[in-house]
């Protein structure tokens, strides 16, 4: 819906605005708002979607929601693929501990033959074959750790690509849920509850009116006297038809001269090129747009 196009006084600091007893404004403009377009982010249908035009919204809340049951079966069916695989991993750690008694025994066993070879009370053949048997189980423990991660490195090898779509999956349905970006008031509603929505479809229109815009023009002799960062008096019409003034701060001049718009005027009546500006205004409530 369109808004009437409502023109507010614009009083610039500092570039003499008086003809004779009567004070004249320097340029003429309109607020705006820095407009917000938020839109979904996922496919499906709109499940809740309590946003009204005219509606002040805080920054965070929950606004929307797309049906996530889709999303959730696909979650629950990678996390079932990945508990079953990680049941094949292979836990070395009970042979392991077996065969690691086992050599301690032959350790102890070694130590006793090496005192009794002292004393001649043992062969040599005795202790070698004791060597042996314990460079089998040292063998053997290295094998079974061996066979457990070559057999895991094939398992964790199926889990990765699992991992990286459950990520993608639980990023989807995060953003199933839309949260409201600004604080603003809501300016119009694109969709309604129930309808089917397709990633960036916008669902609605947000603007922060704490701070409005005021874009007016000026000529090119006014020009030289501006400056970004300047403090300047806005001044709208209120009740009975007297002022009422704000202050604001220029953010933003053209680089380049325009023709002047229809509806704008200037000081100089008779200006063709004029260049833009912005001025930000903190708003307690009386400013509008438009």
């Amino acid at each position: 819906m369109e808004k009437p196009q409502t023109w507010f006084l614009l009083l610039l600091v500092g570039l003499g605005a008086c003809t004779g007893e009567e004070e004249r404004a320097d340029a003429y403009g309109h607020f705006e708002a820095e407009e917000v377009r938020v839109s979904a982010q996922v496919a499906g249908p709109l499940l809740y979607f309590p946003v009204e035009e005219g509606q002040r919204l805080e920054a965070g809340r929950l606004v929307a929601l797309v049906d996530t049951l889709p999303l959730s079966l696909q979650r629950d069916q990678i996390r079932a693929a990945m508990q079953s695989l990680r049941g094949k991993l292979q836990d070395p750690s009970a042979e392991i501990a077996v065969l690691e008694q086992q050599r301690a025994v032959l350790e102890r066993e070694r130590g006793r033959l090496q005192r009794l070879l002292e004393g001649q009370a043992a062969t040599r053949k005795q202790l070698d074959d004791l060597e042996g048997q314990l460079a089998v189980v040292e063998r053997q423990i290295t094998a079974a750790r061996s066979r457990a991660d070559q057999a895991n490195r094939a398992v964790l090898s199926e889990l990765e690509p699992l991992q990286a779509r459950l990520r993608q999956v639980e990023d989807q349905l995060a953003r199933c849920r839309v949260h409201n970006p600004v604080a603003g008031t809501v300016l119009a509603t694109l969709a309604e509850a129930g309808e089917v929505v397709a990633p960036g479809r916008p669902l609605y229109v947000i603007a922060p009116t704490d701070t409005l815009v005021l874009r007016a023009y000026v000529s090119g002799p006014q020009l030289s006297e501006l400056r970004i960062g300047q403090s300047v008096e806005v001044r709208i019409d209120g009740p009975q038809g007297q002022p009422l003034p704000f202050q604001g701060q220029v953010v933003w001049i053209a680089d380049e001269a325009e023709f002047t718009p229809k509806t704008v005027q200037t000081r100089q009546e008779r200006v063709h090129l004029v260049y833009a500006l912005k001025v930000r205004v903190p708003n307690d409530g009386r400013l509008k747009i438009g």
